[in-house]
């Protein structure tokens, strides 16, 4: 069924929500103002986001680890980084163990989804979230929000993917295989190399990399949401 309370403002929906949720462990949340597009960039609070998955099917994969940072008057607050790796009651494939090193005895030693996502949605409020592929994230939240909390969020999101693409296609550039993943868009911006597949290490990396878009775009006094949007 189609959700027609998506056609409102991101405001208007917190506001409605918040009558319903007003109790819930999503009162925080909601009772924050979600920064407008008109909003300075060097005003506003982000919190950069990436989640380790067991696939990319949101119906039956899972959330394995969460990292993120939070940028603050255009920087990455290191003190705030968070990372936490949750508890699943699945056999994880060999492939993607290869990939971001989480076992299935890692997994068994996590938390319970409830308490991290508590703090996730509580540091979440009043800031925009910001992932590189961001749609993987969103899906992944709204659906965790529905099972947890029986609701999804509106959000503001920021996707330093998107933002790469859309500039290319401005300029009428060709984009090349894998041109847009993360690691290769840090070489061309000159920025170090981290090791990838690690949620908190990809979320500060995805924090760079916006910085320095910022920067390139439009500097970081004059840029706006809209800007990166």
């Amino acid at each position: 069924m189609f959700n027609w309370q998506k056609l409102l403002p991101l405001n208007a929906q917190r506001k409605r929500l918040l009558k319903r949720f007003s109790k819930s462990a999503l009162n925080y949340y909601l009772s924050k103002s979600i920064p407008s597009l008109s909003q300075k960039v060097s005003e506003t609070e982000f919190l950069v986001l990436d989640f380790e998955t067991s696939g990319l099917d949101v119906k039956n994969d899972h959330i394995l680890s969460v990292g993120y940072t939070v940028i603050k008057n255009n920087r990455a607050v290191m003190k705030s980084n968070q990372y936490a790796v949750i508890r699943q009651q699945t056999e994880l494939k060999t492939e993607n163990v290869s990939i971001h090193q989480l076992t299935d005895a890692v997994i068994e030693s996590g938390e319970e989804m409830k308490p991290v996502f508590d703090r996730l949605i509580n540091d979440m409020s009043g800031r925009v979230l910001v992932a590189h592929n961001a749609a993987i994230e969103k899906k992944f939240i709204n659906a965790a929000c529905k099972k947890l909390y029986g609701c999804e969020l509106p959000l503001r999101v920021i996707d330093t993917m998107q933002i790469e693409k859309v500039r290319k296609q401005r300029r009428h550039q060709t984009i090349k295989h894998n041109e847009l993943r993360l690691f290769n868009l840090r070489r061309v911006y000159g920025l170090p190399r981290y090791k990838a597949h690690n949620a908190l290490e990809d979320a500060i990396a995805t924090a760079e990399l916006l910085l320095v878009q910022i920067t390139s775009i439009c500097g970081n006094n004059r840029c706006r949401i809209k800007d990166i949007s």
